[in-house]
């Protein structure tokens, strides 16, 4: 579980790296080739059996896909790693609190609204349009847990996940062959972006796969709720963007919220 978000950030960091040469748009594309070529090569979907039933969802999965990867990485380009993965875990926990009753959830739901007007509050440097791209970032996120469910039930095994990473990558080839044409790419920019589908989309995958099989699904959702911390921690190391100790209280309140949820919630 650590080696999944630890990777999953370093890939974001490494990703925000090679933005001056390639801009989030063409880091984007060619992590979407990258992560659509390693879950081929594992999954090898039976595209042609296929149905319509189940070509819908999947292409539904492959369009939110793609435009959460594309919101968020702008957002990261713009706020910074830290706050716009926090941003964007609000996506997940609005899914973990929207069918609960329980009071204790409520005020989990308050802590966390607390925490975002805390890291969204008015000031000179306030950047909204990127704090907007990272919340569009969330609701993607919501909407990929719902239509992984859907996807999960109509497709066998990951094989609707392999064909809706293909359709993201598809749809992202005419984006990446202007952005090579505009921006020629270096080598280091190149690799850096490579590196980010392998780090962000391979590695986590496999690992979660395999970290399922030995953890029980709450205590892996528990662990989860450290990504925004391990966004903030990665991000100061490897792109020197630190945070206040306001921000890090914003963050900090998201985090609560969700451990708090997930381990109070009745077996």
């Amino acid at each position: 579980m650590a080696l999944s978000g630890l990777s999953n950030q370093t890939g974001a960091a490494v990703a925000a790296l090679a933005f001056p040469v390639l801009g989030p748009l063409g880091v984007v594309a060619v992590r979407q080739y990258v992560a659509a070529l390693a879950l081929f090569a594992v999954v090898r979907p039976r595209l042609r059996a296929f149905t319509w039933r189940q070509w819908w969802p999947v292409l539904l999965l492959g369009g939110v896909f793609g435009t959460m990867n594309l919101s968020l990485y702008s957002a990261v380009d713009r706020i910074g790693l830290g706050l716009a993965v926090t941003l964007e875990f609000l996506g997940p926990l609005a899914i973990a609190l929207a069918a609960s009753r329980r009071r204790l959830d409520a005020g989990c739901a308050v802590l966390a609204g607390a925490g975002v007007v805390v890291l969204m509050r008015p000031r000179p440097s306030a950047d909204y349009t990127g704090m907007g791209l990272a919340l569009i970032a969330a609701g993607c996120w919501a909407s990929y847990i719902l239509l992984n469910r859907l996807v999960g039930r109509r497709v066998p095994g990951a094989q609707g996940a392999a064909a809706a990473s293909a359709v993201s990558a598809v749809a992202f080839l005419p984006v990446g062959i202007a952005v090579a044409l505009r921006h020629p790419p270096t080598p280091g920019a190149l690799l850096g972006a490579m590196a980010a589908g392998v780090l962000s989309s391979a590695v986590p995958y496999l690992t979660d796969l395999l970290t399922l099989r030995h953890v029980p699904p709450r205590a892996f959702g528990l662990f989860m709720s450290v990504n925004p911390v391990l966004a903030a921690v990665v991000g100061w190391v490897i792109l020197g963007q630190g945070l206040g100790g306001v921000e890090w209280a914003g963050i900090g309140a998201v985090v609560t919220a969700n451990a708090v949820s997930i381990a109070t919630t009745p077996r």
